[in-house]
């Protein structure tokens, strides 16, 4: 069993102990697939887009490491409704979106995956992911993101934007 699988697992359980509690879960929930939710978190994908742009020509660009991040969670939000998921943690829309980038059922690539977050600590690297990037830039004092660090994130998120939207027509 995969990293992602084991994830999975361990989130579906806990969302199903969480409820049980009556409580909120903070995991992963089997639900109907749901196109119009699917449709609901591309919106907001394409919100925070517009978002970043608008950040950066006013010069705030720190921001735009939190709402590119929020562009990519969001298309991924967008892909597990479309597969009957609810999630209310990050490491587990991750972790199925990693299951379904294994298992050929989405068309993303485990690079770009990479790019934003890496699951296994055994495969990190010195490359900041979008996460570790957001991190620094939301929770530090630094002003302004590096153009070089932007430009590929902001290219990366329209990438998993264009190919979210494939996914969740098809």
């Amino acid at each position: 069993m995969s990293h992602a699988e084991n994830k999975i697992k361990w989130c579906l359980s806990k969302a199903e102990k969480e409820i049980k509690e009556g409580k909120t879960h903070r995991g992963l929930l089997k639900t109907e697939p749901d196109i119009n939710k699917a449709r609901e978190h591309i919106m907001k994908a394409e919100h925070n887009l517009k978002a970043t742009l608008y950040l950066q020509k006013g010069g705030y660009t720190d921001w735009c490491s939190s709402t590119l991040f929020y562009t990519m969670y969001h298309c991924f939000l967008s892909i597990i409704a479309k597969f009957g998921y609810e999630s209310r943690n990050q490491e587990c829309t991750f972790a199925l979106i990693e299951s379904l980038i294994e298992d050929g059922s989405i068309d993303i690539e485990k690079e770009d995956m990479d790019k934003i977050t890496i699951l296994d600590i055994e495969e990190r690297h010195e490359e900041p992911t979008a996460v570790n990037i957001r991190e620094m830039y939301q929770y530090t004092t630094k002003l302004s993101l590096e153009d070089k660090i932007l430009s590929e994130l902001l290219d990366l998120a329209k990438k998993i934007l264009d190919k979210t939207k494939v996914i969740i027509e098809k």
